[in-house]
């Protein structure tokens, strides 16, 4: 299993492919084949809603905004926010995956569906998720050694393919979704586990307590049985935590941000900022308390580019190489709901860094505090 693309559901989607190509270099694409018809117009969608594709290394974002009030995405926008409305999961066989869903009592949105293109074809299904979020589940394959059969039908042996990539953007390339968050109501924590270890085959991994002395959340880890995808999945544990106010404001369970990976953070975080990108703000305190952390593994010039651009750093004193540098968009929609995160993993640091999570939500927290709801 690994991510294969992630659906918005926003106002205006070719403003927000603008924003992704600006602000983050991605590249507006059309060879994607996904679960869409293509129109008349070259563009994915239908007639009552417009979806647009942007693509940066292995990361996938369909933008779909409505053309009519029947549109789906209307009625999401209705309820909700503008955000994430489904996470698309590439799965070896989705037969077998829709068939554990059945079998445990998953609502089945939309039955396997089969389309082709040239030598490339793709089956999906759909299911729902934890609130109004949703879980595309898909297979992609390619034909090989194409034949023509009886009755004029081809037959040929299915192989595993990705499609192909466009070329790099310009900006420093964001490479891969390192892992996406899921905010749950209070209470529902450990039945969003549960649901994800019998729906999904996900297990569990880190679990996280995180308290100040205004709020507080509780966290879990899940990871796909192949180790690709990491789903931390949150509950507020306090009456005022930022956990809470998402689901204030998003009405309900929803995505909370997504990690993008990317090799060069400095440099990426650089140029980002001189596109525009809003980012959390973090005290140069922070990097005071650094140095009088035992172990640092950064050179003192090295933590000064950090500080410029405000990257948050952890690392475990066992193996120091194993650095985690993190640093956060504020709300891109505007409302407190959804953001993104930049992360380098140095020599394959693992996890995330409880330092760096409560470094997090004590940023969160002061934008809490201006905003008012804290």
């Amino acid at each position: 299993m690994k991510i294969d693309h992630v659906h918005f559901y926003v106002k205006d989607a070719l403003v927000w492919q603008d924003w992704f190509v600006s602000h983050l270099g991605f590249q507006a694409v059309t060879d994607y084949i996904i679960p869409l018809t293509l129109t008349s117009n070259n563009e994915y969608g239908s007639f009552h809603t417009c979806t647009k594709v942007v693509k940066s290394g292995a990361v996938c974002f369909l933008l779909s905004s409505p053309l009519l009030p029947t549109s789906p995405v209307a009625e999401f926008l209705r309820q909700h926010p503008p955000g994430v409305a489904d996470v698309a999961f590439a799965v070896e066989d989705v037969e077998k995956a829709i068939a554990l869903a059945t079998q445990h009592n998953a609502k089945i949105l939309q039955p396997i569906q089969q389309y082709q293109q040239s030598q490339e074809y793709i089956k999906w299904g759909k299911i729902s998720a934890w609130g109004s979020l949703t879980h595309t589940l898909i297979e992609r394959g390619r034909l090989k050694g194409r034949e023509q059969g009886a009755g004029g039908r081809e037959q040929g042996e299915f192989v595993s393919s990705s499609p192909s990539s466009p070329p790099l953007p310009l900006l420093p390339s964001i490479t891969a979704i390192d892992h996406i968050v899921l905010n749950v109501a209070a209470g529902d924590l450990e039945r969003a586990v549960n649901w994800y270890e019998k729906i999904l085959d996900f297990q569990p991994q880190q679990a996280f307590k995180i308290k100040t002395d205004r709020s507080a959340l509780h966290s879990q880890v899940m990871l796909s049985r192949n180790g690709s995808v990491q789903l931390p999945i949150n509950e507020p544990a306090s009456a005022h935590s930022q956990i809470q106010e998402f689901l204030d404001v998003n009405q309900g369970a929803g995505i909370q941000h997504i990690a993008l990976q990317t090799f060069n953070i400095v440099d990426a975080i650089a140029q980002f900022r001189s596109c525009g990108l809003s980012l959390l703000p973090v005290p140069q305190s922070y990097y005071s308390q650094l140095k009088q952390r035992q172990g640092l593994p950064l050179s003192a010039f090295e933590l000064e580019a950090l500080a410029r651009q405000e990257i948050l750093v952890d690392w475990k004193e066992d193996n120091q190489k194993a650095v985690l540098l993190q640093i956060f968009t504020q709300p891109i929609f505007g409302q407190p709901t959804f953001f993104f995160e930049f992360i380098e993993r140095r020599f394959q640091a693992q996890g995330f860094g409880e330092g760096n999570f409560r470094a997090l939500f004590e940023a969160i927290e002061k934008e809490q505090i201006k905003r008012g709801s804290l």
